[in-house]
């Protein structure tokens, strides 16, 4: 059996594999992120995490799939351990930096959210006459 087929194998499971948790991850933590951004409007912090989850399935995929191929050329069992480490890791940072293209998103979405929250009004401390 060619090396190469084993290689296309494992690491199209391995590329599928780790967006979804990935997405799991973020969509999860993210749930409870953009609930405090959107505190009076559940549907709209719901929608939003599953575009978002959505867009970076797409982006993850889409890129994890175009990196798949190689040049063709045959290779021996020590060639095809190096094509497979060198795509891992490329997706694997394409996954972080897409990772914290998402946080930048988040930190923006609750920073222009607290800009839009009116200041709370002090609370007396202490007895008043009225």
């Amino acid at each position: 059996m060619n090396p190469l087929i084993v290689i296309y194998v494992v690491y199209g499971l391995a590329a599928i594999g780790l967006t979804v948790w990935l997405a799991k991850t973020l969509f999860s933590n993210g749930a409870v992120f953009l609930e405090g951004v959107f505190k009076d409007n559940h549907e709209l912090a719901e929608a939003l995490n599953r575009l978002l989850v959505t867009g970076f399935y797409m982006l993850n995929l889409g890129y994890a799939f175009l990196i798949f191929k190689t040049n063709g050329r045959p290779v021996g069992a020590v060639e095809s351990i190096e094509l497979l480490v060198n795509k891992m890791g490329i997706l694997l940072v394409s996954l972080g930096l897409i990772h914290f293209l998402n946080m930048i998103v988040f930190w923006r979405l609750r920073r222009g959210s607290d800009r839009r929250t009116p200041p709370a009004l002090p609370t007396p401390q202490g007895d008043f006459p009225w």
